[in-house]
């Protein structure tokens, strides 16, 4: 098996097994607050979600985007890149540490700025979360600087397993509480220090526990990092050049983010709000970090090795593979998910009413799967380039549309379906998105293969709708929002399943009628890594 195909087993399992733990960790916090019309639930979400935006800052901006390529350089000098490393790991900590602190100290500010129509005793709630909470910013970043160097070595499973030991850690936390405390706890008020503590205490653990299990895996990357406060003269100036767009742009993303969060606070106790988004954008995210993370991160460190030695030719074959072979498996993911999204939806909720409700918001997030999996390989393409200046724009570009229609929807939808409104109008400004950015790539490498994977994509399409609608009909046929998979969480999950195999089998038989060429190399690879998994 190639290195590409290895990578992607280790990160794919990893990931699986963290969603998995994932979204049992969610819900058992469900469990202990509840989720649609929950006014607790959106305020430990608000503030749990506060040190999570300055990760995506960090993590998806700056470290992804930027210091895998640098330290993909870096690695040919004559030390290796130790010292670069060194200098850039004792400058991330103190930055780190400065943001932390700053955060602590501007929390009330911050929980109002997200959450401006919460009740007074909500926003207290919020607050008190939110001190508990907001030391994680440290320990998120901490664990994406040893993560991504640690990917820039071509070390990827680490990076990917951790995030299990976050949620082991969460599950017994959020499981003590409604052991001690009772459970769903919705309401706002009556709430004491013993039960913020063990909430918001319990989620920071597990993003300490989360960091510090990387440490372990560190001498494989054979660097020795001492603290280094001279950071000039080793090309961390470049790194700051290409940091600048890239922060503009994320900075950009979480402007997006903060007007949903406001306009969805007006939402909280009334229906699907901030908790609810949140849980419906985790089912949302599950094939695509199953499928485009663990294919694509691999890619995009041999697309920067391409970049880096000017071999545009195959930059554009990986280009063109990448996509080909993420959209066989997120069209049919989207498919499936989309007739599943009652019985999925009812993991995270405490009825079928509530199911269903949350459903229209995963519905209207769907739409956009597969030009997001599109858009992670053409964003990673200019990333592969020390390009984050193009990027931005096209971020910049996103973010105006989708505080535009936030803000169009918050005036004009009613509360019961404002996330769902919310959701439809993030998936909208992606698609343009992802249209101006393929344009945009077009015109940089020239030629880069558009007609062959969109011709695939339409042939994924014509096999997925049968597929979805197939798998609808199991859905009616064991009784809709009366049955069996809309009764309890964990028959939620199993009928979700049920739901999602027969749409996988109904897709490939339609592929298999269309001919697609790309079946038989995906039958292939399922096989391979399904033997691997085995230890075969």
């Amino acid at each position: 098996m190639s290195s590409i195909g290895r990578a992607s087993v280790v990160i794919g399992a990893g990931t699986i097994v963290s969603r998995v733990t994932g979204f049992l960790r969610t819900v058992v916090l469900v469990s202990a607050v509840g989720s649609v019309q929950s006014r607790a639930g959106d305020a430990f979400a608000t503030a749990n979600q506060l040190p999570n935006n300055i990760f995506a800052i960090i993590s998806t901006g700056i470290l992804t985007a930027v210091l895998v390529p640098q330290i993909v350089k870096a690695s040919r000098d004559a030390d290796q890149g130790r010292a670069f490393v060194s200098k850039l790991f004792t400058l991330g900590t103190v930055v780190l540490l400065a943001t932390t602190a700053i955060a602590m100290l501007i929390a009330p500010w911050l929980v109002t700025l997200y959450g401006p129509d919460f009740t007074e005793a909500q926003l207290a709630l919020a607050i008190a979360f939110a001190y508990w909470c907001l030391p994680q910013i440290f320990f998120y970043g901490l664990y994406a600087l040893i993560g991504e160097a640690l990917n820039a070595r071509s070390i990827f499973g680490p990076f990917t397993w951790a995030p299990i030991v976050n949620n082991v850690v969460s599950i017994v936390g959020f499981g003590a509480f409604i052991v001690l405390f009772g459970s769903p706890v919705e309401i706002v008020t009556g709430w004491t220090p013993a039960m913020v503590a063990l909430l918001g205490g319990t989620a920071t653990l597990g993003i300490v526990a989360q960091a510090a299990i990387l440490l372990v895996y560190w001498r494989r990357t054979g660097l020795h990092v001492r603290p280094d406060f001279r950071w000039r003269g080793v090309g961390l100036g470049q790194v700051g050049r290409l940091a600048g767009w890239t922060f503009l742009m994320v900075l950009a993303g979480q402007l997006a983010g903060l007007v949903q969060s406001r306009v969805l606070s007006a939402a909280s106790g009334f229906g699907p709000a901030i908790f609810a988004s949140q849980n419906a954008w985790l089912l949302f995210m599950l094939p695509y970090s199953i499928i485009v993370l663990s294919i694509g991160t691999p890619y995009f460190t041999r697309l920067s090795e391409h970049a880096a030695a000017g071999r545009d030719d195959d930059v554009r074959r990986d280009l063109v593979s990448s996509i080909r072979i993420l959209g066989l498996f997120v069209m049919v993911a989207t498919a499936g998910l989309a007739a599943a999204a009652i019985p999925a939806s009812r993991i995270f909720t405490d009825s079928a009413e509530s199911a269903s409700a949350a459903a229209g918001v995963l519905l209207c997030y769907l739409v956009s799967l597969v030009p997001l999996a599109v858009l992670f390989v053409v964003q990673r393409t200019f990333y592969a380039y020390d390009d984050t200046r193009t990027p931005f724009f096209f971020t910049l570009l996103q973010t105006i549309i989708v505080v535009a229609l936030t803000y169009a929807v918050g005036a004009f939808v009613d509360v019961d379906h404002l996330a769902a409104a919310v959701a439809l109008a993030q998936s909208v400004a992606t698609i343009v998105q992802v249209i101006v950015a393929t344009w945009l790539l077009e015109r940089r490498l020239g030629r880069t293969g558009v007609g062959l994977w969109m011709r695939s994509l339409v042939r994924y399409a014509i096999a997925a709708v049968p597929a979805g609608f197939v798998g609808w009909g199991v859905y009616l046929l064991f009784g809709a929002d009366a049955g069996w998979m809309a009764s309890d969480k964990i028959l939620g999950a199993l009928g979700a399943a049920v739901i999602g195999i027969v749409c996988v089998a109904v897709y490939v038989v339609f592929l298999w009628l269309l001919r697609s060429p790309e079946l038989r190399p995906a039958v292939d690879l399922v096989r391979r890594r399904l033997r691997r998994g085995a230890g075969e």
